[in-house]
């Protein structure tokens, strides 16, 4: 059973269906440990890898077992794909471009400056190349991914000062992610790159002047309105950020043929389940959080222009230095540019109008 054909079988009903389920009680006991790069608190994204192993043990009445681990519990936040790719645990939950680092490519997985919203990206995904290519890209890291959520678009983050212009981004110590610090230290940015855990007390402290996590909801719940008052969007640098499931090439190919069916409808409702919840709750936290005094505001027009500016020669830099990275940019960018097409006609011209009417 292929992954069009799991989606297309509408997901776990579709596995049920099948008769995969009956399959699955001849099989051994499995037990897998998942290094999660997020904080317990955040119930959205850490809670993302909870829903797919809840929903994996459902499927096969409990003999396929996945323990769930915060950041930093079995390994820091960061290290989880050293992890995966070592074996010391069989799969991870993660955002690929936090390993900026190791290649660029890995934010092709997730998002880049100006990329794909959510549905885009699930369109490159699952139905143009972008699995494809990605595994291919992974392969080398003893990793099989799949998707394992989207926030959809972002905010810009919570700021200790405005900022109207690009002259004000000067020394700014910003906790971004890396990509998106790549793109802005040209303006004199310093970028900082903090787990979930420890935006807080950086913010607070004075470590940081200004960070970016999420959106409402979560950016509620971890309090960064308590210590810095403008709050600034859109999230340019993540416009429909993908978080993925790493799983160590060789544990996936231990796993028989049924289990590997229940992994990927699951990974696909956790997937699912994820956006929705942000969609949910991001209106209701964004009210509460200004009508306690939260002073939105947009990045400026210059401020955009020149970040988009940034991000497109660093693209062409790339494809001039990294093989890797030239051949899934190039199918991901001609992509964007016909999706870009089609939304200017439909879901950009109906949202627009949407949104000026009184409800």
């Amino acid at each position: 059973m292929d992954r069009r054909s799991i989606l297309k079988n509408a997901g776990i009903a579709g596995v049920l269906a099948a008769g995969v389920a009956p399959a699955v009680h001849a099989q051994a006991a499995i037990r897998w440990r998942l290094a999660s790069s997020f904080p317990k608190s955040l119930d959205t994204i850490f809670g993302t890898a909870e829903v797919f192993a809840k929903k994996v043990s459902e499927i096969t009445s409990g003999k396929f077992q996945i323990s769930v681990h915060a950041g930093g519990e079995l390994m820091p936040a960061f290290g989880v794909v050293d992890g995966v790719q070592s074996a010391a645990v069989e799969m991870a939950h993660t955002a690929p471009y936090y390993f900026y680092g190791k290649d660029p490519t890995f934010c092709l997985g997730c998002a880049v400056p100006f990329g794909m919203n959510a549905r885009q990206m699930n369109a490159w995904v699952y139905e143009g190349n972008g699995l494809k290519l990605m595994r291919e890209f992974y392969a080398k890291y003893n990793i099989v991914s799949f998707p394992g959520g989207n926030t959809g678009a972002q905010m810009g983050g919570w700021f200790r000062k405005e900022i109207k212009s690009v002259a004000d981004l000067k020394g700014l110590k910003f906790r971004t992610n890396p990509f998106a610090g790549k793109v802005l230290e040209p303006f004199g940015v310093i970028p900082q790159s903090i787990p979930g855990a420890d935006l807080y007390p950086a913010l607070e402290k004075g470590t940081i002047d200004a960070l970016e996590w999420v959106g409402p909801y979560d950016d509620q719940k971890l309090g960064f309105n308590k210590v810095a008052p403008f709050y600034y969007y859109p999230g340019w640098w993540e416009g429909g950020p993908q978080l993925d499931f790493y799983i160590n090439s060789k544990a996936w190919e231990s796993l028989p043929a049924e289990y590997k069916s229940v992994v990927e409808a699951a990974a696909s409702h956790a997937h699912v389940t994820m956006l929705a919840k942000y969609d949910a709750k991001n209106p209701i936290a964004l009210k509460q959080l200004v009508g306690t005094g939260t002073k939105l505001r947009p990045f400026s027009h210059d401020v955009m222009t020149a970040a988009f500016k940034s991000a497109q020669q660093i693209y062409a830099d790339l494809s001039k230095s990294n093989p890797e990275w030239k051949k899934i940019y190039t199918d991901y960018a001609k992509f964007l540019a016909d999706q870009n097409a089609w939304f200017r006609f439909t879901e950009g011209t109906f949202d627009r109008f949407m949104q000026q009417q009184k409800l």
